[in-house]
């Protein structure tokens, strides 16, 4: 079976020129990002080249990655007619990079489109589920899947507060509370649609004697259509979400190129042939049926 990276950024050439046309954020100013509500951040551009991406997977023995446009650059916030623009950009593109290599396995921008094998899906859009009902019951019917991260930060992320704080507080407060409300009000409603939390769900999985001690329990709490992803983390969190799970719901995933896929992946290999051939091949492939 190939080994599968569920969770990868990759800007194709379009998308780059939409940002840099752009004067305000979400923009490109030559290679510093500036979003709303985060500190301007350097990116390295070359890593969305294809030809180095390609030699990244090979460096790290990943056969395929899963690609998405990552909601946290905020695009969700602006103007219909901005917005449509640089998604536009970025699914147009991305087709284009699919259709060069099948080793690249692109997420639309938070809706069913040909060509794709799901959407990636803001944490924030998913409270508010009869809003997105009618995308959800499109892929369910597409036999699609939802990969759910991180939205844009708060404002309130810049300022006095560390460099950290957004990835490490606000948004994995935003990936606990849609966790929690698929579990109270999505499984039920789509219990065939697979549904992958990024980064573990913000460490949702550790919640759950909370969430039982509150009277939330039974099989919606070890569904398995719902999957966790590893962006971040190692051994001391895997261990527990592996106990507390099994092998069947976890799925690898680096967050590259915003993180360096080597820890996580040699913590997921760390447990052994078993657990890596089911995090990082059986669970994308049946995932990706």
């Amino acid at each position: 079976m190939p080994v599968v990276d569920v969770h990868q950024h990759f800007w194709p050439e379009p998308l780059v020129e939409a940002l840099s046309r752009r004067q305000r954020p979400p923009r490109l100013r030559g290679s510093v990002l500036e979003l709303a509500g985060e500190r301007e951040t350097p990116v390295d551009l070359a890593a969305h080249d294809l030809d180095a991406r390609l030699t990244l997977l090979d460096r790290f023995e990943i056969d395929m990655a899963v690609v998405c446009l990552q909601p946290t650059l905020g695009f969700g916030a602006l103007p219909d007619d901005e917005r449509d623009e640089l998604v536009a950009a970025y699914e147009d593109g991305i087709l284009e990079i699919a259709a060069a290599t099948s080793r690249l396995i692109p997420l639309s921008a938070g809706r069913s489109r040909n060509g794709f094998v799901g959407a990636c899906i803001g944490a924030r859009d998913l409270i508010d589920l009869d809003r997105l009902a009618p995308t959800l019951d499109e892929l369910d019917g597409r036999e699609e899947f939802v990969f759910v991260h991180p939205g844009a930060a708060r404002s309130e992320s810049v300022g006095t507060l560390p460099d950290w704080w957004a990835a490490v507080v606000d948004y994995t407060a935003q990936m606990q509370a849609a966790y929690a409300i698929w579990l109270s009000h999505g499984v039920e409603r789509w219990p065939d649609l697979p549904v992958v939390f990024a980064i573990l769900a913000g460490g949702g999985p550790f919640q759950l004697e909370r969430l039982q001690s509150r009277g939330l329990a039974g099989r919606e709490l070890l569904h398995t259509n719902v999957f966790f992803e590893t962006a971040s983390y190692g051994r001391r969190a895997l261990e527990l979400c592996l106990a507390t799970f099994g092998v069947g719901q976890l799925l690898f995933g680096s967050d590259t190129p915003v993180i360096d896929p080597e820890p996580t992946l040699s913590a997921v290999r760390g447990f052994g042939d078993a657990v890596a051939d089911a995090l990082c091949a059986q669970n994308p492939v049946r995932l990706l049926r």
